[in-house]
């Protein structure tokens, strides 16, 4: 990531195209288990405390989903694409959003009752991704970087009129850490209590607002990072436009290179992708600890494979081929639990906006067909396997609950059922995915148009079983009657 109703039969035949396709057969397969990645103590509820989840980005959550039974959907209009929905310990929802006029960052605190906007407050412009990878801390404060280089804990309050408020809790100037022209693109928390930064122009670094120490260390130069980075125990995962990474902090915090492990590229950027290489934010998961493994999606051409390494040597696990009966390619960071990962395909994606230096793609551009994938690393560790491929064609990226066993997305279905195509008319559905099969289990239509479009991003689950969605002009707030 870096904005009249359709007939029944249109879920239905995407239904149908879910059988799968090679690997085990999906009856063989079992649901996903084992351990989250460890919770991190700088960082808000599991589940609900970054975009992806958990510093470990699994995009897993210990939250259930909505409840058994019929389904609402409600649409908060906010004005703003809104990518990052997280929800603190005392349950109130915070989303970062920017607005459609302006492009201003901002920030809105979220009524748990019915998702409406209690306060708001804009953040100074910067770079595309700086109004989407935020984390909440152990004090329910939204960390981001705004588009002044500063580093901001925004926390919420009452005011003296008994309403809302958001305010700058603290500010850390970043400085001369982020070079004129950059812009931070993630951050997260360590296990010592720093803050890991990333730039895009492949900067990485470490922040304490506790001393107001900065270090950074510099990756190799024509490298890039377009997407945001992961935290575990064992070190910080970032990957660039050509490698992924494992690093950790020396003692005054200066980041140190672990291991690096170059990717297939490929010959240029996708369509459906926003930059030229890996779409993923790097993935920790596994059986034992929640952190034995580190994967993504590489870029290469025609046919994009899921690489997993170990944790602690970067040793190559596995190079599976991926999305082979959709669009072969994608810009979602992978889905993990216990053994199981799952890839969901964003070629062909029709982005309203790509970032200034995206370059062009090859091909100029193509349909969005979809595409999900499981593999499966094997129990030994000694290889992966592909469970199951699809064509869902999610429109999010997908989060799964180990509570309800599910898969929880949005589908963009064609107005034409059967055909590719992408239109300003489509339709789009809240969606659950049994991971043992691929198959679509349950659907809630939400709407049609672009002010539905959920342009690939993340869906939060908050407690009570309340699926908090971002699209182009707002929040879906999906629930169980």
């Amino acid at each position: 990531m870096r904005l009249a109703p359709p007939l029944r039969t249109a879920v239905l035949s995407a239904a149908a195209l879910l059988l799968t396709l090679s690997g085990t057969t999906p009856a063989a397969a079992a649901g996903p288990s084992g351990p989250l990645p460890p919770h991190n103590p700088y960082a808000g509820p599991p589940g609900t405390a970054t975009v992806h989840g958990d510093t470990g980005s699994s995009d897993a959550t210990p939250l259930p989903g909505p409840k058994a039974g019929p389904l609402s959907s409600d649409r908060i209009a906010l004005q703003s694409a809104c990518p990052t929905v997280l929800v603190g310990s005392d349950g109130f929802p915070v989303a970062l959003c920017t607005t459609i006029f302006g492009l201003t960052p901002t920030v809105h605190l979220l009524d748990p009752a019915d998702g409406g906007s209690l306060a708001e407050l804009p953040l100074a412009k910067g770079s595309l991704l700086g109004g989407v990878y935020a984390y909440l801390d152990n004090l329910d404060r939204l960390v981001a970087v705004d588009g002044n280089g500063d580093l901001l804990r925004i926390a919420h309050r009452r005011d003296a009129a008994g309403g809302w408020e958001l305010y700058v809790d603290s500010r850390l100037p970043l400085g001369a850490a982020v070079p004129a022209g950059d812009a931070v693109t993630g951050v997260s928390p360590d296990w010592q209590g720093r803050v890991w930064f990333a730039t895009g122009g492949g900067v990485v670094g470490t922040a304490d607002d506790r001393t107001g120490t900065v270090r950074t260390l510099p990756l190799p130069a024509g490298e890039r990072i377009a997407n945001s980075i992961s935290t575990a125990p064992e070190g910080t995962a970032v990957s660039t436009t050509h490698a992924t990474y494992l690093l950790t902090a020396g003692a005054d915090g200066t980041p140190t290179i672990t291991w690096r492990r170059p990717y297939d590229r490929g010959p240029a950027r996708k369509p459906g992708q926003l930059s030229w290489g890996t779409g993923s934010t790097p993935t920790f998961f596994g059986p034992r600890t929640g952190t034995d493994y580190v994967t993504i999606v590489d870029n290469a051409a025609p046919t994009v494979n899921l690489l997993v390494h170990r944790t602690d040597t970067g040793a190559q696990v596995c190079s599976v081929p991926v999305l082979r009966s959709g669009g072969s390619g994608s810009e979602n960071s992978p889905v993990a639990v216990g053994n199981a990962v799952f890839v969901a395909s964003t070629y062909g994606y029709p982005y309203p906006k790509l970032p200034e230096d995206a370059g062009p793609s090859v091909p100029a551009s193509d349909t969005f067909r979809g595409g999900l994938s499981r593999v499966d690393v094997r129990a030994d560790g000694s290889g992966c396997d592909l469970v199951w491929d699809t064509k869902v064609r999610s429109a999010a990226v997908p989060r799964l609950s180990t509570a309800d066993g599910l898969i929880h997305t949005v589908l963009r279905n064609p107005v034409i059922p059967g055909t590719d195509a992408t239109s300003v008319l489509d339709p789009y559905y809240y969606a659950e995915v049994d991971p043992a099969t691929g198959a679509v289990v349950r659907t809630k239509y939400t709407g049609a148009g672009f002010v539905f479009d959920t342009l690939q991003m993340v869906g939060s689950i908050a407690p009570g079983g309340v699926v908090y969605q971002g699209t182009t002009t707002g929040v879906l707030r999906i629930t169980g009657e």
